[in-house]
């Protein structure tokens, strides 16, 4: 009898959900090896979306099947671009319009629902997505469209704080997941298009409260922030008008859009910067830094490192705020990889910025005739670059045909890297655009571009979108998987040799990470625009997940190509696949 009570008495205590666990400073720094829980954005800070879970692998991925979906509801059905978080039996996940879920990990059940309150006033460039959220202590903190930060509790969804980023009505918004890098929160903007100051910023992510700002537009000063809040100025991002003539550097762009990564090999965080403002580069002379580069930051003092610019003088809208993920290299060193929007892949050295390597990855780009490896700077073709207005009536430039688009030879839709393979799996895009110049002056909140354009396919090809298997040390594309519709949607690769990713035709795909072969896919109903992950319950069962939801910039911007796109069905919901047993 006492044993069956004592028994009891275990099989009560189990039955108790453990209390929820604080997310550290030191679990984010480990989130790339652990498998229970997706605590950051790219699945480790440093970005590589690798997986060492091997339970689902090329041998049995074709029995895989849905193991519940939940649907974000309402008629906000625009672009879901969200990476899910996973913690303590709760996945996290952002919506389009600034809101944000907490679900059952194993049945999908609503647990609450934060929705921020927009303004009529907000001004997103490129539909009204969000990318992510972040998790520290017992808070999932996210960004609005009305470029503010809020943390919630994990447990109930109650507002634990909120701070504003900057003023919508100037055309700051915010979109990308934040960062947490040693225990700090990391944040960018978005607002490219409306000649906003590009930035990072540091926070307490307990409070809120500012740690340092580092503007990315040369020229700007950068603060540091005491405990009273009060700013003291930690000098100024490079030399004030070394690289823009004249005033436009106070309006310059450089926007912190995508987010970033994060070594703590290297203590560095790592951000993109978008394009300089206006489009039109013959009104500004010069580099235009740091736009259009790489900036590297040391995370505790905000002084820029170091920073390499793919596009200096952009006059294509090329930027080149995508995501920069570090792995080690064939000799040790800590490098990063990076596919920016102009074409090129780039290798650099993580600790000083050297470059290493640079190739293009899409077939055709002929804007720059190739990168020169002394300088780094890439070998321009003036043919395609658009022309001055100046020099023909004053109202519009020469037109002419670029390659890559504006839209990118990769774009919002990250990347993943294995280090089992050695190899970058790249959502890769073959289009062009005709674009020209126009003159254009600055007024607050308005679009700040000069320039006009029609994203156009490429003559003589039946595909846009290719998934590609690149080697980064040799520059080789090792396999190609093509798609008819642009890919919009991000990459996992896995432990299981297996690459994970969506199309806007609505397919979530598997193929063989050393030889592309397509091994399992699922119609998820709507286009996917949002990266897959993988995590292993406690129970030990492992599960794939991915947002389904078609939009984002291509329907929006996206010329003659969105119109051979229009037929695609929008959608909200999150899909979550285990195996078949």
């Amino acid at each position: 009898m006492r044993k069956k009570l004592i028994g009891a008495m275990v099989a009560a205590a189990l039955a108790v959900p453990a209390f929820a666990a604080d997310i550290t400073a030191d679990m984010i720094k480990n989130d790339a090896k652990t498998t229970d829980n997706i605590l950051t954005a790219g699945l480790g800070t440093n970005g590589q979306r690798y997986s060492p879970l091997t339970d689902i692998n090329t041998k049995n991925v074709a029995r895989l099947v849905p193991a519940w979906s939940f649907s974000l509801g309402g008629e906000k059905q625009r672009g879901q671009e969200s990476q899910p978080l996973v913690a303590n039996g709760k996945i996290f996940v952002t919506g389009s319009y600034s809101r944000i879920y907490a679900l059952d990990e194993k049945t999908g059940q609503e647990l609450w629902k934060y929705e921020q309150r927009l303004p009529d006033g907000i001004m997103p460039c490129c539909d009204v997505v969000n990318r992510g959220a972040a998790l520290f202590k017992n808070m999932v903190i996210f960004a609005t469209l009305d470029a503010q930060l809020v943390a919630l509790d994990q447990d109930s969804g109650k507002v634990v704080w909120k701070e504003k980023i900057d003023d919508y009505s100037a055309g700051y918004s915010a979109t990308a997941a934040p960062l947490i890098a040693d225990g700090l929160l990391l944040t960018g903007v978005s607002g490219g298009e409306f000649g906003i100051v590009g930035r990072i910023e540091a926070r307490n992510p307990e409070t809120g409260e500012l740690v340092w700002t580092r503007p990315t537009v040369e020229g700007h000063m950068g603060y540091t922030y005491d405990k009273d809040g009060n700013k003291h100025e930690n000098g100024i991002s490079g030399t004030t008008n070394a690289t823009w003539k004249g005033d436009l550097w106070k309006t310059g762009g450089a926007s912190t859009w995508m987010g970033g990564t994060y070594d703590s090999k290297t203590g560095l965080a790592y951000f993109g910067t978008g394009n300089p403002a206006p489009w039109n580069s013959h009104l500004r002379p010069g580099d235009n830094l740091f736009s259009c580069s790489t900036v590297a930051v040391d995370v505790h003092t905000g002084k820029i490192v170091w920073h390499y610019q793919g596009t200096p003088n952009d006059g294509w809208d090329f930027d080149g705020a995508n995501e920069f993920v570090t792995f080690d290299g064939p000799k040790g060193e800590r490098l990063g990889g990076k596919a920016d929007r102009n074409g090129f892949f780039y290798v650099l050295d993580a600790k000083d910025g050297k470059l290493k390597n640079a190739f293009p990855f899409v077939r055709n780009v002929n804007w720059a005739k190739g990168i020169d490896m002394k300088t780094g700077r890439p070998i321009y073709d003036p043919e395609h670059r658009p022309g001055d207005p100046t020099a023909t009536d004053g109202k519009k430039g020469q037109s002419v045909f670029s390659t890559p688009s504006f839209l990118g030879g990769k774009n919002q839709q990250p990347m993943a890297y294995s280090p089992k393979t050695g190899m970058f799996y790249v959502p890769a895009n073959e289009w062009g655009m005709e674009i020209w110049n126009e003159p254009v002056t600055y007024k607050k909140g308005a679009a700040y571009l000069g320039a006009g354009f029609t994203i156009k396919t490429i003559p003589g090809l039946d595909y846009i979108g290719a998934l590609r298997a690149v080697n980064p040390e040799t520059g080789k594309i090792v396999w190609e998987i093509k798609n008819q519709a642009p890919l919009w949607g991000g990459v996992l690769t896995t432990g299981g040799d297996l690459v994970f990713w969506g199309t806007p035709e609505g397919y979530l795909n598997a193929a063989d990470a050393k030889t592309g072969k397509v091994l399992w896919k699922f119609q998820v109903g709507t286009g996917v625009v949002a990266p897959p992950v993988t995590w292993k319950d406690k129970d030990g069962t492992q599960y794939v997940a991915v947002m389904a939801g078609w939009g984002g910039a291509v329907p929006l911007w996206g010329g003659e190509v969105a119109k051979k796109v229009r037929h695609l069905e929008q959608g909200g919901s999150l899909w979550v696949f285990k195996l078949m047993k």
